[in-house]
């Protein structure tokens, strides 16, 4: 996320009543509720992640161990276990 200039964009008078407060420093405006994006909307990083442990999942069922699996794919093998735990709860879910 990049800085914008305040004086490119907000009245001077707006400018004027912050720097009241919060002279020379950044400020984080949130977005609206309504407008949030989810984490991982903006990229591919939700779906890499959530095809990476589908994998894990399938080669966990073809019979490797929590072990070898998080030596493969550098990971703890507690990220291992909650990955397998989750994977569990959607396959027996649906």
């Amino acid at each position: 996320m990049g800085y914008i200039r305040a004086e490119k964009v907000l009245p001077r008078e707006l400018i004027e009543i912050l720097q009241e407060y919060l002279e020379g420093q950044a400020v984080y405006i949130p977005r609206k509720s309504g407008m949030r994006k989810e984490w991982g909307e903006g990229t591919q990083t939700k779906t890499q992640l959530q095809e990476r442990n589908e994998k894990i999942f399938g080669e966990w069922k073809a019979g490797k161990g929590s072990k070898e699996l998080s030596e493969s794919y550098f990971l703890s093998e507690k990220t291992i276990q909650r990955i397998l735990r989750e994977e569990k709860k959607k396959e027996y879910s649906k």
